[in-house]
């Protein structure tokens, strides 16, 4: 039997320090934003996407800049250090505090002014850093630091950061692009920063004067410097005069809170082009890249083949440079792009030019801050030494030597980066969990640092110091400089109170690791975990903070993650719950494990969409992890009436279906209904579906008994009749077999009695039934060897695929099984190979199923509906309904948000005439509800085209006769 805590280490841990009532008092009688000291906030806020973890008091929501001058003022008053946190997607660690954490990303998130005329424009510190280029495209403008987070990352962690991101080469990093800061500090007093107007607070003139030599000197000369505070910026011969807002970029929140930034936008081209280049290896495509400069590309990224999963799409070669080249229209963009590939000496090449097919390139180097943090055998790898910088012309020989220092600590990484700055990335297999492997990470960090520096280059090329790289300052600029840098921070914070342990004296870089707190021994659980070992710590761990499931909208077919987008909040992002279930396992924020009601609370808005799984760059599956957890959670304790109600949906509706015609009637009384619907936890507002009067089964048998006959093994088709075919929507099924017998010549066979995916019993974690009700179909369910099975329901499906064999990892057959399932245009593709369908040709909108999306693919789909001439994208996100979700009490408000999204203004918008198309149950009943319109399964369109062309041909028969 599962324990119900989960062992945490084999001292329990110490409660995590409290903030003081007097202190709480003090601070909600001087702000008018909300803040929050309960255990969930602090649990979100423990970890950034570093490797580190610290604890904070609270989390306050300025609403603004007065907010944050009053919240320092009650902070240095009672002795709490700040840290101002924005998307959290810092990799050093420095987002991360133990005292208030200010989250700018609640409500100072207003571009107050945009100049186009000027070129400029004027931020809030929490301004998403799409939302302001979104801001500025139709003006023809944008901003040019663009890191690969831009979807989520923040203004105000761009500039404490010094962000730089792709275009640095043409656009320079977030210092070049600031004009002028308003800015508070510690303490509450406000200051406005511009170049040629002081050098910051009182004392920093004098102590620049005083060390004019050892500034002048004691910086390396490269475009991607970013470790250390710049003083260099507040030279007197600097141009323009001493450049305060320049010295305060890249200072990681130690010196003041931004409140307001004046930014510079540059002129975006009208068109790219996009040339690959292929090398040997990724040094000889580093010594290539400085040769491209002099044509003035917007980018020259490198990667190496340990990234890229497949061909990818890419040229011949082992590592790749993109460069990117613009221009006034497609064809100028592309003819750069040409002569910069003539240029290279590159084993391969080509130019691309479609933006769809630029997205598609741009998107795998854009994953590879997640996708890295796995090796090629699954094995973890961490940042740590994410982002050093060397002078470009010392790229390749830096990249040999780094090589060969990871050969010598036994380590595995894969550098990619801006190769165009001579700026690496790179996650490496370090064990941050045994002492050995701790002590390795300092031993190989302290050597990497000093052959940085042996390269003339600087420690940090893009996210800062941090508590990574801070402790190793001194090897890069010596003691004097960096005791000038104490100096600095001393005067702008004489309290300390600002981001303390980072950048200025700051905590050993081994220190406060995130994986120290996590359980010594596995925990009890009831998944396989085969990615991961089957420990579930291992799986939690996934999650390494890049939130790309913070995006504010569904791009293309993505699906990852709903619920932040309709919520807005931390706690319901696949991030969010990771770091609960992540703080879970710790024991010191939430301390009652399993039974942890902030756990529950953040997973009950959890759509199980497995949006994650495919999405996330590093495969966090928050569906299992929630089903793990309910399971725990409500072992030998009631549930929640939903649970009894729809997670055991397939056994009520087995017997019921004698009696679909009275239940039906019955559930069109609005009294009996309203009952039954709270009875059952369902949403008020839902409509109860009909019951099949004829279920699926049934109606096969009774056509296979006016002549159908199976002639032999090789001439049948295993089609599975899922619960929601066989009870609720049986013509699905009736037209996949007009189809599949049409297509195929085979015979449909009928389906086994009893048998059931366990899809509800997983998703509302009743793992133990799950099993069973799955035991049981392996035990009855025959597949003749070889036969591939179809399932038209894309969850149950799904269900079949990943659920199955990782709930039963001992049994055989549930792989066997899962590696049989098929859908409906899978197998047409793959045993129908020459069938022509007929062609309808008309429009069509509806909702790829997001489990289809996340696990199944649907290019099979696409590729079927093309055949038929069917035009238009279906739509990505999810419909909000999933499954048992959106029918559950309290559930309501938040399903019609995930379909108001994208689904059903697609819908609305169609023109007459258009397909609704649906493959999922739960997407159709979803638009059936809400917009009043019948959806059909893929099986239904293509059968009805079927039974037109028939119907055709009999008519030119009958006429010919």
């Amino acid at each position: 039997m599962a324990e119900q805590h989960p062992p945490h280490t084999d001292t329990p841990p110490a409660p995590a320090p409290v903030a003081a009532p007097a202190f709480v008092a003090a601070l909600r009688s001087a702000v008018r934003g909300a803040s929050d000291f309960g255990a969930t906030a602090r649990a979100l806020t423990t970890m950034d996407a570093s490797n580190y973890r610290r604890v904070p008091l609270g989390v306050l929501a300025p609403r603004d800049a007065d907010d944050i001058a009053a919240a320092l003022a009650v902070c240095r008053e009672h002795g709490v250090p700040v840290v101002a946190r924005g998307g959290g997607t810092s990799i050093a660690g420095q987002a991360t505090g133990t005292g208030l954490v200010l989250d700018l990303t609640r409500h100072l998130r207003a571009i107050l002014d945009l100049d186009p005329a000027a070129r400029t424009a004027v931020v809030q510190p929490g301004v998403i850093l799409d939302d302001l280029r979104a801001a500025a495209a139709p003006h023809g403008l944008t901003f040019g630091p663009d890191p690969s987070t831009h979807s989520r990352c923040t203004l105000g962690g761009m500039i404490g950061n010094n962000s730089c991101g792709a275009h640095s080469v043409a656009w320079g990093t977030t210092a070049d692009n600031v004009r002028k800061l308003s800015v508070v500090r510690y303490g509450g007093e406000a200051l406005r920063l511009e170049q040629g107007s002081g050098q910051g607070p009182e004392g920093v003139g004098a102590l620049v004067a005083a060390h004019l030599a050892l500034l002048r000197t004691g910086y390396p000369a490269l475009p991607r410097r970013i470790s250390g505070y710049a003083l260099d910026a507040l030279l007197p011969e600097h141009p323009g005069g001493p450049d305060p807002v320049r010295a305060f970029c890249g200072s990681e929140g130690t010196l003041g809170v931004v409140t307001e930034a004046t930014v510079r936008l540059v002129e975006a081209p009208r068109a790219r082009a996009l040339a690959v280049l292929g090398y040997a290896d990724e040094s000889a495509a580093a010594d290539a890249a400085p040769g491209l400069l002099p044509y003035r590309p917007l980018t020259v990224e490198g990667m190496a083949a340990d990234l890229v999963t497949g061909s990818a799409g890419l040229p011949r070669g082992a590592a790749w440079l993109f460069v990117e080249t613009g221009g006034d229209t497609s064809a100028e963009a592309r003819a750069h792009a040409e002569r910069v590939l003539r240029a290279a000496d590159a084993v391969d090449g080509t130019v691309v030019t479609d933006p769809a097919g630029q997205r598609a390139l741009w998107r795998i180097r854009e994953d590879a801050a997640g996708t890295a943090t796995r090796m090629p055998d699954g094995t973890e790898a961490w940042p740590g030494w994410e982002d050093c910088a060397v002078p470009p012309a010392r790229l390749g020989a830096y990249l040999r030597d780094f090589r060969a220092l990871l050969a010598e600590h036994g380590l595995r990484g894969t550098p990619y980066g801006h190769f165009g700055d001579g700026c690496v990335h790179v996650r490496i297999d370090f064990d941050l969990i045994g002492a050995d492997g701790v002590a390795r990470f300092r031993r190989f960090s302290e050597e990497t640092a000093d052959l940085v520096v042996a390269h003339g280059g600087s420690l940090s090329g893009e996210h800062g110091d941090g508590q990574a790289r801070a402790e190793l300052l001194p090897r890069m600029y010596g003691d004097e400089l960096v005791a000038l840098f104490h100096r600095f921070k001393d005067l702008w914070d004489p309290d300390g109170g600002l981001n303390p342990g980072i950048l200025a004296r700051p905590a050993p870089l081994d220190a406060n690791l995130r994986f120290a707190v996590l359980p010594k021994r596995p925990v009890d659980v009831e998944f396989g975990y085969p990615r991961d070992g089957g420990d579930f710590a291992g799986a939690v761990r996934r999650c390494v903070g890049v939130a790309k499931c913070r995006t504010t909208e569904a791009s293309g077919a993505g699906v990852m993650c709903p619920s932040f987008r309709a919520t807005g909040e931390e706690a319901h992002s696949t991030r969010g719950r990771a770091r609960l279930l992540h703080e879970m396992l710790a024991g010191e924020v939430i301390t009652d494990g399993w039974r942890s009601e902030e756990v529950r609370d953040a997973l009950d808005l959890c759509l199980s969409c497995k949006g994650c799984r495919s999405d996330c760059p590093v495969g966090v599956d928050m569906a299992t992890y929630k089903a793990e957890f309910l399971h725990h959670h409500y072992r030998g304790r009631l549930r929640p009436a939903a649970h009894y109600a729809m997670g055991r949906l397939p056994r009520w509706l087995r017997l019921a279906a004698p009696f679909a015609r009275p239940l039906n009637a019955l559930a069109r009384l609005r009294p009996l209904a309203a009952l039954a619907k709270r009875l059952a936890g369902i949403a008020p507002e839902r409509t109860i579906p009909v019951l099949a009067t004829e279920t699926y089964s049934r109606w096969l048998l009774r056509r296979q008994g006016k002549g159908t006959r199976v002639l032999s093994s090789d001439r049948v088709v295993a089609l599975w009749a899922d619960t929601f075919t066989e009870h609720l929507s049986p013509q699905v099924g009736r037209a996949a077999v007009r189809v599949l017998e049409e297509a195929t010549g085979r015979t449909v066979l009928p389906p086994p009695r009893g048998v059931c995916c366990g899809l509800t019993y997983v998703s509302t974690g009743q793992l133990d039934a799950a099993r069973r009700v799955m035991r049981r179909t392996l035990d009855r369910l025959r597949l003749l060897p070889g036969h591939p099975l179809v399932v038209l329901e894309p969850s149950c499906a799904a269900t079949l695929r990943t659920d199955l064999p990782e709930l039963l990892p001992d049994d055989p057959r549930a792989a066997e099984l899962a590696a049989s399932v098929r859908t409906f245009a899978q197998y047409l593709e793959e045993y129908a190979p020459d069938w022509a369908p007929p062609r309808p040709g008309r429009p069509v909108v509806g909702q790829t199923h997001c489990h289809q999306h996340a696990v199944l693919g649907d290019a099979a789909e696409r590729r079927l509906r093309e055949r038929m001439g069917l035009t238009g994208e279906l739509s990505g996100g999810c419909c909000g309904l999933a499954g048992n979700f959106g029918f559950e009490k309290g559930h309501w408000e938040l399903s019609v948000a995930c379909a108001e999204e994208r689904l059903l203004p697609a819908v609305r918008n169609a023109a007459p005439g258009t397909e609704l198309l649906a493959d999922g149950f739960s997407c159709r009943t979803q638009l059936d509800q809400l917009a009043g319109r019948r959806a059909r399964h893929l099986a239904e369109v293509v059968a009805e085209a079927v039974e037109e062309a028939s119907t055709a041909v009999g008519e030119r028969r009958g006429d010919d006769a």
